[in-house]
């Protein structure tokens, strides 16, 4: 701890914080008092906290020996204030009484303040919070650090006509001398700083449901109430699942979830006071698709996963944040699971959350998932696919591996262990050791605390199947000798016989004993594992005439795999398609998900202008069983994962084929659905929009960007949003970037639209250049928190003087916030840029033998 200079002193200890708040929306600042109950570890005679953007206006130290006015000093780079005392204070209890001032600022980070367009067309203004993960220090004077855990007891003044929120539920309120009211609430667990939460505005609550004996409401700006009950109703169901499965009652004493019309994140996991995006919380379930409603369910019940992972037990410090996180978004899948099993969402898992990390970790400029932090924009780095993504991927690898139940136990025993306290990662591996009765920690050290994940190589041998371990990297290094201890599921036939296997794989080269001659073997069975896997010929020939003995997981891992081979360079992007043409029949959403990936991976980086339309005819043979299957209409019996498979189809058969019908009949549908999208599926009528606007010329990005400008649905200005970002043309680029920089698209989404810009396969270089010569006046628009999401553009410019030139701005332009992530993003679009250069001429000739 002494080593880390952001770290604090620790002769002063927090127990309690009494604040009181008064934001003026008005002018954008805001006045508080507090009271911080201080256990003084030694004798002082100064005591420094974090503070930034603040001013302290008075500040005394009261103590057994009497009290003590203080000197204030800042030390701005390392967002301190230290308050310097004329004696020294002894040990022992202490309260230190400050009274300060700050800003609302407009950055979605701290205490800030939004406007937003009210269903009347009215401006509205809102303070709220968001302190994850060092910037409570923005909002009140603390001890900012996750392990100086206190009571917090909160009172905000506000306008009468306006709700406020915080941690604990309303327990007294009053009338201030000049007409505002103030508002207690009551006190909160012993919790950290960065789980505060201040909300004031023009809100209002749905009905209250008592989840046994817990308030649970939604809260949402006025007028937005008919957009609640879905998220109510998943709220009450995760409540009490989560409650089951961990064994231990809700700590805090109400939940109220909380949509914020301007949020940097998706959500935060504020004790009792949850926020949201608008688009995570409140939804028309009659017009949403299936991916809307799914990241709703997704989205709460990995926020109310933390009330106990995260909140209850806390990671001492950030370079831990990956137990919260990671488990937060192993649980959510759990919980969708468990509310809708007919979603499947661990297949959805394996063609979401999981490539998403494959696709950083397979970088020479991965990380580990815990490593040493030491600065605030370190920790705000941490929030990324490794700690989500990689860390909740190998937490259901070693709960397949251990057994649910065993796992579940384990995870219990840290649990209460722990309460109200904090940890590191070996106190999750003692209570899974404990379960398990084996070394936990052994096997999963390999892959939280060094970066990458293993290919396993599958050949067969006299007497079984050989398995030989590497790492896996995008661009390959032949000298990496990096090892894991990879538990491996093993299922196949031999002589028609099944069999199956369990194996603990740590060394280079291991043999696995199988009677008899194989029929056919799959490692990472289940395909749980976060490990690719590559059969030798006379392997692989049999996987594919069973398929339909594989399960979705297995089918998936199979098909998403061969990809990841196509990007190192160890196969070819034609012998893929000879694979992908294996799934032509496929019935599975998430599945197609990736085999489309790798199609639209194709076209964008191999594919030349003069092979387009051989490219369209071949991805139109292999799409067109399931168009013909799936149509245009709802029909009778179709589950929800069908329905959004039919848009998938349909997207891709308008945007990847460019099939003139179903352009032109996505054209008439999108029209429609402009007008009025009542009676429409949800899936078809979004598949419509993003094929129109792919096609779309000025008239259409007129009344597309006039819907989102009018459009009150949160859920429709997001897919209107998306809409805007597919019109390719230099032009259109032009017209929404001047929309990110006069507030016409809301500074939370303009990091991400900016990015998306970058995918056009005409437009791209040209919005690139557009930011780059505006590099500055661009970026100021985007809150901190976001200038991550703008970097995930770059892989999709993968022309090699188009990368050269972002590489060469990059070597000299640092982005502090986001500098992770500008080196893995970077590396990304030189690997996809070595792909064109590899694969486009292979590629080419390959079309024209399959062309005749």
């Amino acid at each position: 701890m002494s080593t880390n200079p952001y770290r604090l002193p620790r002769s002063a200890i927090p127990r309690r914080y009494d604040m009181r708040l008064e934001p003026d929306l008005a002018s954008s600042t805001f006045g508080g008092t507090e009271q911080i109950a201080l256990e003084v570890v030694e004798p002082v005679d100064s005591i420094t906290l974090n503070c930034l953007e603040i001013e302290i206006t008075s500040a005394t130290l009261r103590h057994g020996g009497g009290a003590a006015t203080g000197t204030v000093s800042y030390d701005e780079p390392m967002q301190r204030a230290t308050i310097a005392f004329a004696e020294t204070v002894p040990a022992g209890d202490a309260t230190l009484d400050l009274e300060f001032t700050g800003i609302l600022n407009d950055q979605l980070h701290g205490f800030y303040r939004s406007t937003f367009t009210d269903v009347d067309g009215v401006e509205q203004a809102i303070a709220t919070t968001q302190f994850e993960a060092t910037d409570a220090r923005r909002a009140f004077p603390c001890f900012d650090e996750p392990d100086m855990k206190a009571v917090f007891g909160v009172t905000l003044v506000v306008p009468e006509d306006l709700m406020a929120v915080s941690n604990g539920a309303e327990v007294e309120r009053w009338s201030e001398p000049d007409g505002r009211v103030a508002v207690r609430f009551a006190d909160t667990m012993v919790m950290s700083t960065y789980l505060v939460a201040f909300v004031v505005g023009p809100f209002e609550a749905s009905e209250t449901v008592d989840v046994d004996g817990v308030p649970l409401r939604v809260i949402a700006p006025r007028g937005k109430g008919h957009l609640m009950p879905f998220a109510l109703g998943c709220g009450e169901f995760c409540l009490r699942y989560l409650r089951d499965y961990y064994g231990i009652p809700y700590p805090g004493d109400k939940v109220d979830m909380v949509a914020i019309p301007d949020f940097a994140f998706g959500a935060m996991e504020n004790l009792g006071c949850i926020t949201y995006r608008e688009t995570a919380l409140l939804v028309d379930p009659e017009r949403a698709t299936q991916a809307e409603l799914l990241r709703i369910l997704d989205v709460v019940a990995h926020e109310l996963a933390h009330m106990w992972f995260g909140d209850l037990v806390t990671m001492k410090w950030w370079d831990g944040i990956w137990l919260n996180e990671a488990f937060a978004t192993f649980m959510e899948m759990k919980c969708t699971d468990a509310r809708r099993p007919d979603w499947k969402r661990w297949l959805a898992f394996s063609a979401m959350e999981r490539p998403w990390a494959y696709g950083v970790d397979a970088l020479a400029s991965s990380r580990p998932v815990e490593f040493e932090v030491t600065s605030p924009d370190e920790a705000n780095e941490m929030f990324d696919a490794l700690t989500y993504g990689k860390g909740s991927s190998v937490l259901r690898m070693i709960e397949q591996y251990l057994g649910e139940e065993v796992f579940r136990d384990g995870v219990g025993r840290y649990l209460r262990r722990h309460a109200y306290g904090n940890t590191v990662t070996g106190d999750l591996w003692e209570g899974l050791d404990e379960a398990s009765g084996i070394d936990v920690g052994r096997i999963m050290d390999s892959w939280i605390l060094q970066e990458g994940y293993p290919q396993v190589e599958v050949t067969r041998v006299d007497g079984g199947i050989r398995l030989d371990q590497r790492r896996y990297l995008a661009t390959p290094d032949e000298t990496d000798q990096t090892l894991w201890h990879i538990p491996a599921l093993i299922r196949g036939e031999s002589e028609g016989r099944p069999f199956e296997v369990k194996a603990l794989v740590s060394d280079p080269t291991v043999t696995i004993p199988v009677d008899g001659p194989i029929d056919w073997v799959l490692v990472n069975a289940g395909g749980h594992g976060f490990y690719r896997v590559s059969y030798s010929e006379e392997l692989t020939t049999p996987l594919r005439a069973v398929l339909d003995r594989l399960d979705d997981n297995e089918r998936f891992a199979l098909v998403n795999d061969a990809w990841a081979f196509v990007e190192s360079g160890q196969s070819s992007a034609a012998a893929y398609l000879e694979l992908a043409s294996a799934y032509r029949h496929e019935e599975e959403q998430s599945i197609w998900q990736s085999v489309l990936a790798g199609l639209g991976a194709i076209r964008h980086h191999i594919v030349g202008d003069e092979d387009l339309d051989a490219f369209r005819k071949l991805s139109g043979e292999l799409l067109r069983p399931s168009y013909e299957a799936l149509g245009w209409e709802r029909q009778d019996g179709d589950s929800d994962l069908r329905r959004r498979l039919r848009g998938s189809i349909l997207s891709a058969m308008g945007r990847l084929v460019d099939d003139p019908a179903v352009i032109d009949r996505s054209r008439q549908v999108a029209g429609r659905w402009l007008q009025d999208p009542a009676g429409l599926d949800p899936d078809v009528a979004q598949a419509s929009l993003f094929t129109m606007a792919s096609h779309g010329d000025d008239a259409d990005y007129d009344r597309v960007f006039a819907c989102y400008r009018d459009n009150p649905d949160p859920q429709a200005k997001l897919k209107l949003l998306q809409a805007i970002t597919r019109f390719d043309g230099s032009d259109f680029a032009d017209r929404t970037i001047a929309a990110v920089r006069d507030g016409r698209i809301r500074s939370q989404d303009g990091s991400w639209v900016v990015s998306l810009l970058f995918g056009g396969r005409d437009s791209g270089a040209h919005a690139w250049r557009e930011l780059r010569r505006d590099w500055e006046a661009l970026t100021a628009l985007m809150p901190p928190m976001t200038m991550r999401r703008l970097m995930d553009g770059l892989p999709a410019l993968s022309h090699p003087e188009v990368a050269a030139d972002i590489e060469a701005f990059f070597a000299e332009t640092p982005v502090p916030v986001a500098q992770k992530a500008v080196h893995q993003n970077v590396e990304r679009m030189r690997v996809n840029a070595t792909l064109r250069e590899r694969e486009a001429g292979a590629f080419s000739g390959f079309l024209r033998e399959r062309s005749g």
